[in-house]
């Protein structure tokens, strides 16, 4: 192996991958060559934790669970045509 220079398909600047990410890479099993230089997957994965934040502020709806009737809340806005469980009865 050698080290490889490649082309960010985001920012179009030139990066090396080099014979230890390469080693790593194989290691880990993965079969495709970094496409983004480290500044871009740095910025990507930032992009990708805001929006997993934006999930965790979805809205909860209260209802009463349709076997035990306890109230409790569910990240889906239930239809009425299907039942709802509370955590405790659908693990059963």
């Amino acid at each position: 192996m050698e080290d490889k220079t490649i082309i960010c398909k985001d920012c179009g600047n030139e990066f090396v991958f080099t014979v230890q990410e390469q080693e790593f890479y194989a290691e880990k099993g993965f079969q495709n060559e970094p496409a983004r230089c480290l500044s871009c997957r740095r910025s990507r994965k930032q992009q990708m934790n805001r929006r997993g934040e934006d999930r965790s502020e979805r809205q909860l709806y209260t209802v009463n669970c349709s076997n035990c009737g306890v109230e409790t809340q569910v990240p889906f806005k239930p239809s009425g045509i299907r039942p709802v469980y509370c955590r405790d009865c659908f693990q059963r």
